[in-house]
């Protein structure tokens, strides 16, 4: 199939259904922008290494080069996304349930921006196309299970790995600064703090702008009622697309996000902040390499407990885990009722 960025135009022009889906696609990445990546800033600027102007700005730019240069070395995340539901061979029917389960993910996200919870846009986007291929099949059938069981891999990595890397971590950092003037070492702890919060801006642009470039593919291939091939090669155009707007996403900033991230769950020092972000970046960079698609937010908050448990477990306010943990839980059941809802909707309007 021609991927060239000449024949998208053309089908979009062509097709409107095609059109809506690639808007509700951009809509996601661009509230992604806005939500999520404000997770990958949050230690920076709470610990005054940098303004939030220039922290967001950082982001952005990062958060484009992670969607384009980890796309090109290894775009198996993109590819599961493709693969993880089917909407069957009837490319009417199949794009209408898309496009409602992509309406969905946008209302959910933009709600929990609104209380200021970092919820999983990685999630939502997974329990959205997954209740949009449950309304068209009538069931399960719509559902692969093979690569669906890869989220679940992920939920379990991300929380696992971003625990225990931010305590080994920040671990590392207090013996090997232990006997340090701690007012010395500031400078160093604030510039390796700006390197940590750039590795994950750039970490979250190379794990979530894959899945919304998957999505973009499917769209594509379903409007000419095809399956995905096993040897799509991501287009460079699709790379640069969704890294702009996401990096325009990104510019908008979250600070409510931030406060929850950042302040709210633990008192974090500069050190800690560079522990905190140079774990949650590992965990990312692993899951990319092996292709599982995992969430940036898991990542980064589940490493900032980490870090509060080298110190003392009651460092951590557990209400506000508690209640992102709630929210997470209540993400695939929530958005996946939403998706199943508005693809029911919209396949009866159109």
């Amino acid at each position: 199939m021609d991927l060239s960025f000449q024949y998208f135009w053309t089908q979009m022009t062509q097709n409107p259904l095609l059109c809506i889906a690639v808007i509700l696609t951009l809509g996601v990445i661009l509230v992604n922008g806005w939500t999520d990546a404000p997770n990958a800033i949050a230690t920076c600027v709470v610990t005054r290494c940098m303004s939030p102007g220039a922290a967001i700005f950082m982001a952005a730019v990062f958060n484009f080069l992670g969607v384009l240069l980890m796309s090109m070395i290894n775009a198996t995340v993109a590819e599961t996304i493709t693969k993880m539901v089917d909407f069957g061979s009837n490319s009417h029917e199949a794009i209408v349930a898309l496009s409602a389960a992509l309406f969905a993910i946008v209302v959910w996200a933009t709600l929990a921006w609104y209380f200021g919870i970092p919820t999983s846009e990685s999630h939502a986007l997974i329990a959205g196309l997954t209740g949009g291929a449950i309304a068209l099949h009538g069931g399960l059938d719509g559902v692969n299970a093979s690569e669906w069981v890869k989220v679940i891999y992920g939920l379990v990595l991300s929380v696992f790995l971003g625990f225990v890397l931010g305590w080994l971590v920040c671990k590392g950092v207090v013996l090997l600064f232990r006997k340090a003037d701690r007012r010395k070492t500031e400078p160093l702890f604030r510039g390796a703090q700006i390197f940590g919060a750039a590795c994950m801006s750039f970490m979250h642009g190379a794990q979530d702008g894959q899945k919304f470039m998957g999505v973009i593919l499917l769209s594509l291939f379903l409007i000419n009622g095809q399956s995905v091939s096993t040897e799509v090669e991501m287009p460079v155009w699709l790379m640069v697309l969704c890294s702009v707007v996401m990096g325009l996403g990104t510019s908008i900033g979250g600070k409510k996000i931030i406060k929850s991230v950042g302040m709210d769950m633990v008192k974090l020092e500069k050190y800690q902040g560079f522990s905190a972000d140079i774990a949650a970046s590992i965990s990312l960079l692993f899951s990319s390499v092996f292709g599982i698609p995992v969430s940036t937010t898991h990542a980064k908050t589940t490493a900032i407990m980490g870090v509060g448990a080298v110190r003392r477990l009651s460092a951590i306010n557990f209400s506000v885990v508690k209640e992102m943990a709630l929210t997470w839980i209540l993400t695939f059941p929530g958005c996946g009722l939403i998706g199943f809802i508005m693809a029911k909707i919209f396949m009866w309007l159109f």
